[in-house]
């Protein structure tokens, strides 16, 4: 089954919600960084939490940035999103390995430890939203739920899973976002906090078979769901050599020369997909000739 997303709302409007299929875009991500599975778990939260909240958006072409930046071991993550079910991400750390939590779970709060959490939503407008909260767990879906209601005032539950399997390999991904619109009746808290307390992992729903669309029945029950609309997700990494060279134009033009003078290509690979560009020395040198292109950086 291809990863999607679906879109809800519930009790006249007085609810939104989301879940998300992940598994495959998650697998995409550990085969591009070769993640351990500890990365691979906080890393696939992340992504399925940036997908939802990249189509959140409305916007095609918003932007999200995602980033958990913690002292722990897996020093952190970064995943953006737009809002037409594409995202992207890359641990700091891909080989990390702890032991099992106490609960025999991968340890995802040990990797990442204390710190903050910061998204930034680029609207297109003059400057981005930006928001940054304290990590609360490191397990990052209590980190998104604290989030939005410290820094949007935005009730939430947010419950996010990935399950790697003994190959390594990840069997199951995905998650889930409600949000409580203003106003909302108090009988319409009651009903989902009580839907909440008695749901399953996300990882144990996926792996009884349940969609997307069947979590939400869950969470919503009794609270005549409407689906709005069904949306395909994926990772998808818009890098290319044109993109490396404005980067490359970026770094001093001192050092873009000491490059040149090596007379060595380089390689520059992509930190979303690992895809690695190769520059020969003479395009250094050809760059360094450009008035307004590479190498143009400050001394």
């Amino acid at each position: 089954m291809k990863d999607y997303m679906v879109r809800a709302t519930a009790a006249q409007g007085a609810v939104r919600a989301f879940a998300v299929t992940s598994k495959e875009l998650t697998e995409q991500a550990r085969i591009y960084h070769n993640t351990s599975p500890v990365i691979s778990a906080a890393l696939g939260r992340l992504l399925a939490a940036g997908v939802m909240m990249g189509v959140m958006m409305k916007e095609k072409d918003a932007l999200l940035t995602l980033q958990v930046m913690g002292d722990g071991p897996a020093k952190g993550l970064v995943v953006t999103a737009d809002g037409a079910g594409h995202v992207k991400g890359y641990p700091q750390a891909p080989g990390v390995e702890l032991a099992p939590n106490a609960m025999g779970k991968l340890d995802v709060g040990g990797a990442v430890g204390s710190g903050i959490l910061r998204v930034v939503k680029d609207l297109g407008l003059k400057e981005p939203y930006v928001g940054t909260t304290q990590l609360q767990t490191g397990e990052i879906a209590e980190d998104l739920t604290y989030f939005f209601a410290a820094s949007e005032q935005v009730p939430s539950s947010v419950g996010l899973g990935v399950l790697v399997d003994t190959d390594c390999s990840v069997r199951q991904a995905g998650g889930f976002i409600l949000q409580l619109m203003p106003q909302a009746p108090d009988e319409v808290i009651g009903r989902l906090e009580q839907n909440i307390s008695r749901l399953k992992p996300v990882t144990d729903m996926l792996e009884q078979g349940l969609t997307p669309q069947q979590m939400l029945e869950q969470l919503l029950d009794g609270l005549e769901m409407e689906v709005l609309e069904k949306i395909p997700v994926s990772f998808v990494c818009n890098c290319s050599k044109e993109r490396i060279l404005k980067a490359l134009a970026s770094i001093p033009k001192s050092d873009l020369k000491s490059m040149a003078d090596d007379g060595e290509p380089i390689e520059v690979k992509c930190q979303f997909c690992s895809r690695a560009y190769r520059f020969a020395a003479s395009e250094l040198q050809e760059m360094l000739t450009l008035p307004n292109g590479a190498g143009t950086g400050k001394e």
